[in-house]
């Protein structure tokens, strides 16, 4: 990935110089260069709470980086990257509820609720406040949007899954409340956007 050179192997990101942009058909290619770099998702192509057409057959790969495309070449959201210097360094998944599978979050009677379902840093970046940054930005995304209610599902830190939804101590830092649980590991927390 270019921002090695840029950044340094282990270097911190200067995150005074962050920028946030959604993903849309003008930057798929840079989701697709971070997805495929070393340590990239690139095995589940953030499809894991997403549907998919034909759930007969198996969820390669390939497939579900050809489905998260095709949403993104119809407009559908889907998240955001963070770049320094034009380069992709991180990414979230940020898009409507309605857009994913059933999350464990309780009934809305309308489409105004986002979620916040994945997070992906390269090892190298982490335990630099980039997360924290990457939250803000989608939320404040989810808002741009028209949506009254941001939802996640993360986990205590010590969780030996779901790991990449964040952790609640995150969530709970920026004003998210807890509603209920999904499964034994996930809490379901909300924030409310005025």
């Amino acid at each position: 990935m270019g921002s090695r050179d840029t950044l340094g192997q282990s270097a911190a990101p200067p995150l005074d110089r962050l920028s946030f942009h959604e993903v849309d058909r003008g930057r798929w290619r840079d989701l697709a260069r971070l997805f495929d770099a070393p340590g990239g998702p690139k095995y589940c192509w953030c499809m894991a709470w997403r549907p998919l057409q034909d759930r007969s057959r198996p969820a390669g790969s390939q497939r579900r980086r050809a489905a998260l495309q095709r949403r993104v070449r119809a407009g559908v959201p889907v998240g955001i990257l963070a770049y320094i210097e034009g380069e992709p360094i991180a990414w979230c998944s940020v898009a409507p509820r309605e857009t994913f599978r059933p999350l464990g979050g309780p009934d809305s009677p309308d489409g105004s609720v986002w979620s916040v379902v994945c997070f992906f840093v390269p090892r190298r970046l982490r335990r630099g406040g980039l997360m924290g940054r990457l939250l803000r930005a989608a939320i404040e995304t989810a808002r741009r949007h028209g949506a009254t209610v941001l939802e996640a599902y993360p986990v205590n830190p010590d969780s030996p899954s779901y790991r990449f939804m964040g952790f609640v101590p995150l969530f709970r830092a920026a004003g998210f409340k807890p509603v209920g649980r999904a499964g034994s590991r996930r809490q379901v927390m909300r924030l409310t956007l005025g």
